[in-house]
């Protein structure tokens, strides 16, 4: 009988985001593919160093006791790479140094990943490719850029996977951080008292969060080894918004911060999380220092991409396909090119988008 990953969390992972990967990198983009496949070849016992979501995955698969049956088991890390089969056999290698229990891999010589993500079930998928990103988030999928990892990470914590998410344009959809922006604080709060009694509109996250409910329902109160944090710039009056609309959701963070404008940074240091998601750079770049983050790259932005590859497009003589911004949108899709098959690059900030690219 084939193995369902139905009722499972499942997280893909790509090599970069779950290994430190820039030494073979940097083969590659000065000695070209051949010689970066010699290199892996020739380092494949060598164990590759954590990368940045190392912590998150190690705590999510410790979720599930190593005698459980594989069919009962709640978490399942899906390898995504664009390695080919020879020259990721160190990626394994390094993955079973590690006692990851991760079995299942899909590696695609060079093409995008992304389009398997939706047929492997993922409820997130972790990467440092913006363009995996961009296109796993139009189809629907929560999906983050993983930021450089900071200097110092506790890889042993694994009593409790605790995941922190940022509000506005993470976990709720940024409607409300848009009139934040256009038309000033005052203006974002008389928003919000004037909708209190109006759930916000689920964001690209809310359906991880939910996904991570579903397995701490399966554990007493108390019990549950994953634990949530809502770490938010809002502060009263607006908070009671968003405790109305997580009662809606039937969701209970297991700690919230209303920092009213406090930064976040040391906040996050004293919570040490596994990972932090948030839209916002100004946070993210101190954040990165003391805990493993993710940049949720908000729709915007993502509309930009998307109009900027369409631009791209009309000077290839390729074959175009729809990319809808986001599932089920009523938008007119854009058209986009079929994405080339970029590298990973080290990290680099997009002139003017104020977004964290490798690409």
């Amino acid at each position: 009988m084939p193995y369902s990953l139905e009722g499972k969390l499942v997280v893909g992972i790509s090599s970069r985001a779950l290994f430190d990967l820039d030494e073979a990198d940097q083969v590659f983009r000065s000695q070209g593919l051949a010689a970066y496949r010699e290199f892996q070849r020739a380092h494949e016992q060598d164990v590759l160093a954590p990368g940045t979501a190392m912590p998150l995955i190690r705590g999510l698969l410790a979720i599930d006791d190593p005698q459980t049956p594989e069919r009962d088991r709640l978490v399942e890390v899906i390898l995504l790479s664009r390695n080919d089969a020879d020259s990721a056999l160190r990626l394994f290698n390094s993955i079973e140094a590690h006692g990851l229990a991760i079995t299942r891999g899909a590696l695609t010589s060079g093409r995008d990943p992304w389009p398997y993500l939706g047929a492997l079930q993922c409820s997130l998928f972790l990467s440092a490719n913006p363009d995996d990103v961009f296109h796993a988030r139009a189809e629907g999928l929560p999906a983050a850029l993983v930021l450089p990892r900071p200097a110092e990470t506790d890889e042993s914590d694994v009593s409790e996977v605790r995941i922190a998410f940022d509000g506005d344009a993470v976990l709720f959809d940024e409607a409300s951080e848009l009139v934040f922006q256009a038309e000033g604080l005052q203006a974002f709060q008389d928003n919000e008292l004037m909708r209190d009694d109006e759930p916000l509109s689920p964001g690209p996250f809310a359906s991880f969060l939910l996904a991570l409910k579903r397995i701490q329902d399966r554990f007493p109160e108390g019990e549950s080894p994953i634990r949530t944090a809502l770490v938010t710039a809002r502060g009263a009056p607006t908070h009671t918004r968003v405790i109305k609309t997580l009662r809606n959701w039937g969701v209970r963070m297991d700690e919230t911060f209303f920092l009213g404008g406090i930064e976040k940074a040391p906040v996050l240091a004293a919570l040490k999380p596994h990972i932090f998601f948030d839209d916002q750079l100004r946070h993210l770049r101190d954040a990165q220092r003391h805990v493993p983050s993710a940049h949720v790259v908000p729709e915007r932005e993502q509309l930009t991409f998307f109009a900027e590859e369409q631009v791209a497009a009309a000077s290839e003589p390729q074959p175009l396909v729809v990319l809808p911004p986001t599932r089920g949108a009523a938008a007119a899709p854009m058209a986009g090119d079929v994405a080339p098959e970029p590298a990973e690059q080290p990290l680099a900030e997009a002139e003017g988008t104020g977004l964290l690219t490798r690409g």
